[in-house]
């Protein structure tokens, strides 16, 4: 896992701007601190920041590679879970090969198969390849967007990166933020828009694209997105294959060269992994696998079961843990530390992000970053295999709208009056585009071609703001999570299940449950969804309702675009708020943070808006 970044412009002599360069490579510090290069050709620059996972002797970056009629350099952020199949195939067509870094097998399989080689990959990815013969260059994104790659087109130029910040450090790309990137925030965050960069000017590219770009040409290419097809697998087929699948998902991502361990909360998702992981550990006379929980000072004094979360983790991690024979490790957080850490968050992500939900991971991944550099995490099961209640209550499901957000009143009530006038059509427009988009068969019924919409909503959206979290917090610490059922064969599988056996038993997560319920505990097995754990100490929100009244306090061009006694509301009555901000978690407290993390990002930045 690493930074990358590049600028192609053939009107500059980038010898001449290395001070702008190297402030753009410390941007990536924290996602590679253990090497940094850097790629100088006339009229290009390529930038790298490497965290070592496999082969940490070589694999070195920017790698290059000479061939008869072109000379190509990468850089590169990611892991391949295929590179020895892939390395193997190309030593048949007779190439050689000098490490085992899946960089040098990435690179040779572009010069043999150019752009084709996405459709080989099977891991997190985004890289760059520049051909100095040519003057272009290749940019990709791994299929299901777990890796970022942002891009600045101008006249002329082309400039990208890992991170947002990257791209404002050049100069080029200004801190702007005009009414669309506005409505991003207050009306969508801390989602975006599929390919939005929020900046003015900034895209980034969609998962299962990759772009071309020569003389000033930049072309983009879908090369995967879901694909509606029949179901042929009879019900014990598609038990079989989803096992399957999963299992081998999780071993081929538990290959590294550095310490790796695992998150594990006690849920289904987790517990899978960590099973997966322990047996294969087991088979292979492996030392016993470490897990981690985090929680939060008082938690238990203080927690209150909801539809979102009807119980806490405690009794289901010990369960775990033991059936695992894990080496077991609870990270309790500081309710104070967590909201100090709100600013650090912000910054990772580089735009207001899921207030203390981020803030706690990041804060997280630091404790396991003291001892490793590589976690296996059970993000993204819940979209792809109808974890989430909104797909099981058929009032919300059946409701127009993106159902992690289904008011806009609160977003509303924070704004000053009058400001973005056209918020909720925005919002309306973005819902109807991806449900218009979302490619059906015309055997489906209602309901099959609903959840199929659905799925699409959760994966082109919701998914997106939880793995562009899971990237930003672990890689500020240099921290690598790899997320199987990200896998795009399990997504290609998914997309396609019936609903009737994807809810097996009419559970949510039905199917998983029942591929794995012979090697998890019963109680495990079939234990109610519940999220990511957040604070509920009042401490926390005595803290930000503190924080969020001095920022109110003073007449800024921030606090103009905020609506006073809306947010005084807020704080006075925190209970009032029918339904979450975003997801199941975002209620008074990170209502507060968000309004935190959005002052702070502005000032940091020197953001302009231009509304």
């Amino acid at each position: 896992m690493c930074g990358i970044a590049g600028w192609l412009d053939d009107s500059i002599d980038f010898g001449q701007k290395t001070t702008v360069v190297e402030e753009m490579s410390k941007t990536l510090a924290r996602r590679g601190p253990d090497e940094n290069g850097t790629y100088y050709n006339k009229g290009a620059v390529l930038i790298h920041r490497r965290l070592s996972v496999i082969d940490p002797q070589h694999g070195k970056q920017p790698m290059t590679l000479k061939t008869r009629n072109h000379k190509y350099t990468i850089v590169y952020n990611g892991e391949l879970y295929n590179t020895a199949e892939l390395r193997n195939e190309l030593k048949a067509l007779g190439w050689i090969f000098e490490s085992t870094s899946d960089t040098e097998v990435l690179l040779k399989g572009y010069a043999q198969w150019k752009a084709d080689i996405c459709q080989k990959l099977n891991g997190i990815y985004a890289f760059a390849v520049y051909d100095a013969v040519s003057g272009g260059a290749f940019l990709c994104r791994d299929r299901v967007g777990v890796k970022p790659l942002f891009y600045y087109k101008y006249d002329g130029g082309l400039i990208f990166g890992s991170e947002l910040k990257t791209l404002l450090k050049s100069g080029y790309v200004k801190p702007i933020i005009d009414k669309q990137g506005l409505s991003e925030i207050f009306f969508l965050g801390p989602a975006r828009t599929p390919g939005c960069g929020v900046f003015k000017g900034v895209e980034e590219l969609k998962p299962g694209e990759y772009a071309s770009y020569r003389n000033g040409l930049f072309v983009k290419q879908q090369y995967f997105k879901l694909t509606a097809r029949e179901h042929s697998d009879n019900e014990a087929q598609t038990i079989e294959k989803t096992r399957y699948l999963l299992t081998d998902a999780i071993e081929k991502q538990l290959v590294s060269d550095v310490p790796m361990c695992f998150f594990l909360s006690g849920g289904l998702d987790s517990s899978i992994i960590v099973k997966v992981a322990s047996e294969f550990a087991k088979r292979n006379k492996q030392a016993p696998i470490t897990t981690y929980n985090v929680d939060y000072e008082d938690n238990s004094k203080f927690f209150k079961a909801s539809l979102f979360q009807p119980n806490s983790d405690a009794d289901y991690i010990g369960l775990m843990s033991q059936d695992a024979q894990s080496v077991h490790k609870t990270v309790t957080l500081n309710n104070r530390e967590v909201a100090d850490a709100l600013y650090a968050a912000a910054l990772a992500r580089d735009l207001p992000g899921m207030a203390d939900v981020d803030s706690s991971l990041l804060l997280f991944c630091a404790e396991m970053k003291k001892s490793f550099t590589v976690a296996l995490s059970g993000e993204c099961a819940d979209e792809l295999f109808g974890g989430y209640p909104w797909y099981h209550n058929e009032e919300i499901l059946f409701t127009q709208g993106f159902p992690w957000s289904r008011s806009l009143d609160i977003r509303r009530q924070i704004l000053a009056p009058g400001l973005l006038p056209d918020g909720e059509e925005y919002v309306n427009q973005r819902y109807a585009d991806t449900v218009r988009s979302t490619e059906k068969l015309k055997t489906d019924t209602t309901l099959s071609g609903r959840m199929r919409e659905m799925f699409a909503l959760n994966y082109y959206w919701f998914m997106q703001c939880l793995l562009d979290r899971k990237d930003r917090m672990s890689m500020y610490n240099g921290f690598e999570v790899r997320v199987p059922f990200c896998d795009y064969r399990v997504v290609e599988y998914a997309y396609n299940m019936p609903w009737e056996l994807k809810a097996h038993h009419g559970r949510e997560k039905g199917i998983v449950r029942t591929a794995f319920e012979d090697l998890l505990p019963h109680d495990i097995t079939y234990r109610k969804k519940s999220p990511y754990p957040k604070t509920h100490n009042p401490l926390y929100f005595e803290i930000t309702a503190k924080r969020v009244r001095e920022i109110l306090r003073k007449k800024t061009p921030i606090t103009e675009l905020l609506n006073k006694n809306g947010i005084e509301e807020i704080i006075n009555n925190p209970d009032s708020i029918s339904s979450p901000w975003y997801g199941q978690l975002m209620r008074a407290p990170q209502i507060l943070a968000y309004i935190i993390q959005f002052d702070f990002w502005a000032r940091q930045l020197g953001v302009e808006f231009e509304v």
